[in-house]
């Protein structure tokens, strides 16, 4: 097989741990947003980012430890720093969809909140993907990239059968 169906594997295998992950965090972003609606006064968009944030300390140990457990770890703070930048992109979109559903169009139902939500949070995985497989998880140099390959250099004979070597 060759080295493109080798890179299709790891990005389909990539793939499916970060939709695993990323499912979970959907789930735990959905519940504590509705447990926040049904048991506190805040307005929808603030229950909602209240979610949101949870989720992403749920996702970022999840990511670290589970998808991108066999990548560069030498950066941490990095790594993190990236991580709650790129987040807080994401949060934006997610709840600027939700906000704009809601305040701008006047779409206010418990159902229409979490379809919103859904969808914000779908528009912005796509966006996450992207930047913490670009920039926050990084990958390892490869053996080919990490060190080019030394030049093959001839030796010189060793032992009885040494010979001194003529110049040309």
């Amino acid at each position: 097989m060759g080295h493109g169906a080798s890179r299709l594997r790891r990005l389909v295998r990539e793939v499916a741990k970060f939709g695993a992950v990323g499912g979970v965090g959907v789930l735990v972003n959905l519940v504590v947003f509705n447990l926040v609606r049904h048991t506190t006064d805040l307005q929808v968009v603030r229950a909602s980012v209240i979610a949101t944030v949870v989720a992403i300390v749920f996702n970022y140990v999840g990511f670290r430890y589970f998808t991108y457990r066999d990548r560069d770890k030498s950066r941490r703070t990095r790594e993190l720093t990236l991580f709650l930048l790129f987040s807080a992109i994401g949060l934006v979109i997610e709840n600027g969809v939700l906000y704009a559903a809601t305040y701008g169009f006047g779409w206010d139902t418990p159902l229409q909140n979490n379809v919103f939500k859904f969808v914000g949070i779908g528009i912005a995985t796509l966006f996450r993907f992207w930047s913490y497989r670009s920039w926050v998880f990084r990958a390892l140099p490869t053996r080919e990239t990490a060190a080019p390959p030394s030049p093959v250099l001839p030796t010189e004979p060793t032992g009885p059968a040494k010979t001194k070597q003529q110049v040309p």
